[in-house]
């Protein structure tokens, strides 16, 4: 997308994949293209046992990101997962409502303010979670096992690069070494 389309579409500089940075890339135009398709491939192939078991539930993707992060953030506020996903209101409502009315998120007041809701997983939707997280954590083990702990470290930072300046803070590079075996 030309920086012209970019600022039109609304998305500043510094949300923008470089910042804005323009500095040559380190692979050629066709170079990169392929990597644009392999992403496609994988993240298809990353994701079809989840969408596979999230289906039986009449789950899709968006469910399933909600599962993550109220899962991960117990309390989040709807103001926050709406942050966090960078969806409106009305793209969230139906999926909230579906995972509420068939007992997998909990929505409470919050004890200081009343006004606020705070979204929590029941124990069916955290025993879903951890089972969709510990398959895909399986998917990027063999991964990691198959290129070693150097392209392990390498594709955090890329994923890390690509992810937009305001939500890099939320995600420390580890001082520990990655293990042989992936994770």
């Amino acid at each position: 997308m030309s920086e012209q389309a970019l600022h039109e579409a609304g998305i500043p500089k510094s949300a923008q994949a470089d910042g804005g940075d323009r500095r040559p890339s380190a692979f050629s135009p066709r170079e990169v293209e392929t990597v644009i398709e392999l992403l496609f491939f994988a993240y298809r192939d990353f994701t079809a046992e989840a969408d596979a078991m999230l289906a039986r539930y009449g789950f899709g993707r968006a469910h399933h990101r909600v599962l993550h992060f109220v899962g991960r953030h117990p309390g989040i506020t709807v103001s926050d997962l709406l942050g966090i996903l960078r969806i409106t209101k009305q793209s969230l409502a139906p999926v909230l409502a579906q995972m509420m009315r068939e007992g997998f998120i909990q929505q409470r007041a919050d004890p200081a303010d009343r006004r606020r809701r705070r979204l929590y997983t029941t124990p069916e939707a955290a025993a879903l979670a951890q089972l969709l997280s510990e398959r895909q954590a399986e998917h990027l083990a063999a991964a990691f096992a198959a290129t070693g702990p150097e392209a392990a470290r390498g594709f955090r930072a890329v994923l890390q690069a690509m992810t937009h300046p305001d939500d890099r803070n939320r995600f420390a590079m580890p001082t520990e070494p990655i293990p042989a075996d992936g994770l």
